[in-house]
């Protein structure tokens, strides 16, 4: 018989169809030069004359740069001078700009939309955050998962079941006496079985979800952590920096009769003008929301008690409950409603005084972040359970958890007991996702099923967790689960087609369906072969439909199969 046609056109097809793989493959890792891209080719470093124009390569570590409307940030620094909106979402995938000033921190590759700055470098070339988040993308597309072992040892014995195949094909139609047809379809059963598809079916996938998970502000550390997320029961939030914002606000001025709320206000904003604490800062920047403070004179800290000072003459001072009780003085009769509100949702709560008399009060708390609510919500309609774990008293955690939805809260947990939080999840039977930022989530991030460090974490929760937020939204949890699931449907998918494919076509490569005139050639083996390998990489490349942008809600079809669980609250 006369193979060579058929062989040329053998040839032919499968180098299309291997030519199709790696144009899917270089898709899914496109990811790698898109982050490359971000940064610019040069950078204006700012000198005694002026400004020159030097590679990023020349830049160092206290340089100053000017970056111009529209330009990228060259380099990881601290702006000196200038206020500017800069679009983050190639690093964070928040899609809105983020307004910053004077002494904010900016990262490589992000755009200053609206206005030109001038930065600090303090970070260049492989030690920028940009740089990090490159060799998290590739160590992830380089590691392996189970599915990946799987496929692998599917893909193995596939070569045994080709190799025997085609060696009994090529025996019974020579012993049947047609030994064109044997070696025909012999050639037909290696060609149809080649593990083409079942070795692309998982690496892809890796890739593209690697891929579409580092522009949405999701860094991948540990394949194995992303795999178990799909099945995550519940998800234990750290409390302050990740479900509120870890700084305090004004939520409640109360002023006595004959004293207006903007006045009182001034007053507290007067005193507090020079105070570092963090309460003192959120009380000034209320104050100027409403119009000009006084500047105040003789300031002092009442260690433990509060601040005074002389405002417009009148000596003031703004404290809590301790200042009252060294100055023996009470709360006003006409307010205890109000504060005594306050108190039961665990608000802190300041007085102020003016030439001995209480003349207001205002009620100060973390404040909740408002992505938090819907990340509960969703949690919850993807049927996985929501807890809190914090330090604070019991009445502050049950009054965020309330408001949230929280099914259980942990509070007055010491840094060290966060660990065995996770430990008492587990003990029921739960698989428990711990997302947390700081140095005391560390034990706890490396003790759960699945660590998630958020926004800009220390170092210490970075390494310990297997996957990393690039934004501080705990928002982005929910797009880590959706990945999970939708990634490993994927890989089943395509493993199931591999599998089912070789099925059916092994035994029409090799003649069982000859009787009924159903036979194939090399060269349709080969078309066979390319478009089983063309499926899979064209259902991986679904995946791209995905949004996993901080805020995306998912759709319908794509919620887990587990029921949302009733709110309960911990004993």
């Amino acid at each position: 018989v006369d193979l060579w046609p058929e062989l040329a056109t053998l040839v032919t097809i499968m180098l299309l169809g291997h030519w199709q793989e790696m144009k899917a493959i270089g898709q899914a890792r496109g990811a790698l030069s898109a982050l490359a891209e971000l940064l610019p080719d040069d950078a204006e470093r700012v000198t005694d004359d002026g400004t020159e124009s030097v590679s990023l390569a020349e830049l160092r570590s206290g340089d100053l740069v000017l970056v111009r409307a529209g330009g990228r940030v060259p380099a990881d620094g601290v702006i000196v001078d200038g206020e500017a909106e800069l679009d983050e979402s190639m690093v964070t995938g928040e899609s809105r700009p983020v307004a910053k000033g004077a002494g904010a921190k900016v990262v490589a590759g992000t755009v200053s939309t609206d206005s030109s700055l001038r930065i600090e470098v303090v970070a260049v070339g492989e030690d920028t955050a940009l740089a990090g988040i490159q060799r998290l993308v590739a160590d992830a597309q380089a590691s392996r998962s189970r599915a990946q072992a799987l496929a692998d040892r599917a893909a193995a014995a596939l070569f045994y079941v080709a190799a025997a195949s085609g060696a009994v094909t090529l025996l019974v139609w020579s012993l049947l006496g047609q030994t064109d047809d044997a070696l025909t379809r012999t050639v037909t059963v290696l060609v149809i079985a080649c593990p083409h598809a079942l070795g692309l079916a998982i690496p892809l996938v890796v890739s593209l979800s690697t891929a579409i998970s580092a522009r949405a502000g999701i860094l991948v550390k540990d394949r194995l952590a992303l795999e178990r997320m799909r099945s995550v029961d519940v998800v234990l939030f750290d409390k302050t920096g990740t479900l509120t914002r870890g700084a305090h606000v004004v939520t409640g001025v109360a002023a006595v009769p004959g004293v207006e709320e903007d006045e009182l206000l001034r007053l507290a904003g007067a005193v507090e003008a020079d105070s570092e604490h963090p309460l003192a800062r959120a009380i000034v920047t209320t104050a100027r929301s409403r119009g000009p403070v006084p500047r105040a004179t003789d300031f002092r800290s009442l260690t433990g008690r509060g601040v005074e000072a002389t405002v417009e003459g009148q000596t003031a001072a703004v404290g809590g409950p301790a200042l009252l009780r060294q100055r023996q003085l009470q709360e006003p009769p006409e307010l205890k409603s109000e504060l005594d509100a306050w108190r039961d949702r665990g608000a802190a709560v300041l007085y102020a005084i003016r030439r001995d008399v209480v003349v207001g009060a205002m009620a100060l708390e973390d404040e909740v972040r408002s992505e938090s609510h819907q990340a509960v919500d969703e949690l919850h309609r993807l049927g996985v359970k929501v807890a809190m774990i914090t330090g604070d008293a019991r009445q502050v955690a049950e009054a965020v958890g309330q408001q949230l939805g929280i099914d259980e809260v942990f509070a007055e947990v010491l840094p060290e007991g966060k660990d065995q939080a996770v430990i008492e999840l587990q003990g029921r039977g739960q698989s428990v996702a711990m997302v947390g930022d700081g140095v005391n989530d560390a034990p706890a991030l490396a003790r759960a099923d699945v660590g998630i460090a958020i926004g800009a974490g220390t170092d210490v929760a970075i390494e310990s967790a297997g996957v990393v937020l690039a934004s501080s939204d705990p928002r982005g949890v929910i797009g880590v689960i959706r990945l999970s699931r939708a990634s490993y449907a994927k890989m089943i998918q395509n493993l199931a087609w591999g599998a089912g494919y070789n099925l059916f076509a092994i035994p029409l490569a090799a003649g069982v369906f000859a009787f009924a005139g159903l036979t194939l050639s090399p060269a349709v083996g080969a078309v066979l072969m390319s478009a089983s390998t063309i499926v899979v990489a064209l259902n991986a490349q679904l995946l791209r439909r995905l949004d996993l942008r901080p805020g995306a809600l998912p759709e319908e079809g794509e919620r887990g199969g587990r029921p949302s669980p009733p709110p309960r609250r911990a004993g």
